[in-house]
């Protein structure tokens, strides 16, 4: 087995010394391009694989799987950049008197009862990232962790079945060190710029569907909701409630259900631990890289050269992930109207500015798309949501509601929910199955 690196080690190779300095060169190109983005991002960086502390290590100085001051830094940078007003007296106020009617009609529409906590509703972009990071790192961190552990699975397999690259004067164990350290830090960065990104489109916390705040509660952004309405002649306080009513939602079944903020974050899971490494098609594009210059190395390091291959297991969590964005997406949208009925003249019109802004850039589109290359589409949010609307005429509130303590519809069935509520029900008379 080739020790690790892009090409075999063969003693009796004339060229084996170049495929070492190649090697070689491809470290040093990697820690010289990661380095350059923190520096012009303005962060303090360094390679902690290699003894430069601040790359990917945590206080303490051990590396981090998804390195949190960096992914706060890089989300923080990405905000001011884009401006973050403070919250004014007419901002809070306005938040919470929305909050709280919407709390009283989201009785009337929902059997889960309103969040306790008892924490400011409104917040800044700048403050929102701060109150969502812990669980943006809990969510995200598989990602981190499993492409750690793909790595480390194949330096042990390297230098398990090559004696040759135990004694090799390539330094293996600092390579290592630095390729965890590196895609920490990769993920990390592109993890805050996704977040710095969404900060500024983000009208609430549970805008994207994923459990990013705990204790789940409504939590607003002012300046994120009046740009949402700038560009329409709605009254601003039926803007406010129409938010606070989705916002409230999703909320209160996060916090009533924690066992979805689990199925959620498993399908994260999932997909980090089936990552997979293709040493040949990394040896392949880096010798690519290395014979057509410093430039093209650069290219393939920003291309992703370390991207792993998507695998059947990656596909099939995607996919139930993307189903529970919609059904949270999809639920949200139905309890939301029901609790606004007449009460707001603008509701269609409303739910209709939602569903373009989802179509061309929803929260999760831009973090999924970034971090997963995941495009989650607002045809299954739609469908999600006839589904919930189809089931509660059907049944009631608490009968499409009591759906989420059981097994979720699938893609397909969202189409046909009343096959879907059919396979769910036990029949009265059991003695037919017994026969």
């Amino acid at each position: 087995m080739a020790g690790f690196g892009f090409t075999p080690n063969d003693p009796d190779d004339p060229n084996e010394n170049q495929n070492r300095e190649n090697l070689e060169a491809m470290m040093r190109q990697m820690q010289e391009q990661i380095k350059a983005q923190f520096d012009q991002l303005g962060i303090s960086s360094g390679l902690a694989g290699l003894g430069i502390p601040g790359f990917g290590a945590a206080p303490d100085g051990k590396v981090e799987a998804l390195p949190l001051a960096t992914v706060r830094d890089v989300a923080k940078k990405f905000t001011v950049a884009q401006g973050s007003q403070p919250l004014g007296t007419k901002d809070l106020t306005a938040i919470n008197n929305a909050c709280e009617i919407a709390d009283i009609w989201l009785n009337e529409a929902t059997q889960f009862p309103a969040t306790s906590s008892s924490a400011p509703r409104a917040t800044s972009r700048l403050d929102w990232i701060d109150a969502t990071l812990p669980g943006w790192q809990a969510t995200m961190e598989p990602l981190a962790a499993g492409l750690a552990a793909a790595i480390s699975r194949l330096l042990d397999d390297a230098m398990s079945g090559d004696n040759e690259a135990q004694e090799s004067p390539i330094p293996v164990a600092a390579i290592a060190g630095l390729m965890k350290s590196f895609i920490g830090s990769m993920i990390a960065t592109q993890l805050g710029q996704a977040i710095g990104a969404i900060s500024a489109s983000a009208v609430g916390a549970h805008d994207a569907g994923l459990p990013i705040l705990e204790p789940a509660r409504p939590l607003l952004i002012p300046e994120n909701i009046d740009l949402w309405g700038a560009d329409t002649e709605i009254a601003k306080s039926e803007i406010y409630l129409f938010h606070a009513l989705r916002e409230g939602a999703i909320a209160r079944l996060f916090e009533h259900n924690p066992w979805i903020v689990s199925y959620i974050r498993s399908a994260i899971v999932e997909y980090g631990a089936g990552i997979k490494i293709d040493l040949e098609a990394i040896q392949r594009q880096a010798e690519e890289a290395m014979s057509n210059g410093a430039n093209e190395i650069s290219i393939a390091l920003d291309a992703g050269i370390f991207t792993p291959e998507e695998t059947p297991v990656q596909r099939a969590a995607l996919s139930k992930l993307e189903t529970v964005l919609a059904l949270v997406d999809g639920w949200a949208d139905d309890v939301a109207t029901l609790a606004a009925g007449d009460r707001l003249p603008a509701i269609t019109a409303l739910r209709e500015i939602q569903r373009r802004t989802r179509a061309t850039s929803a929260p999760a589109q831009q973090l999924f798309k970034t971090m997963l290359g995941l495009e989650v589409s607002p045809k299954l949010s739609r469908e999600a949501s006839a589904f919930w609307n189809h089931v509660r005429a059907a049944k009631d509130i608490a009968a499409r509601d009591n759906i989420w303590s059981g097994i979720l519809p699938s893609a397909t069935e969202l189409l046909a929910p009343d096959l879907f509520l059919a396979s769910t029900e036990i029949p009265d008379d059991l003695s037919g199955m017994l026969g």
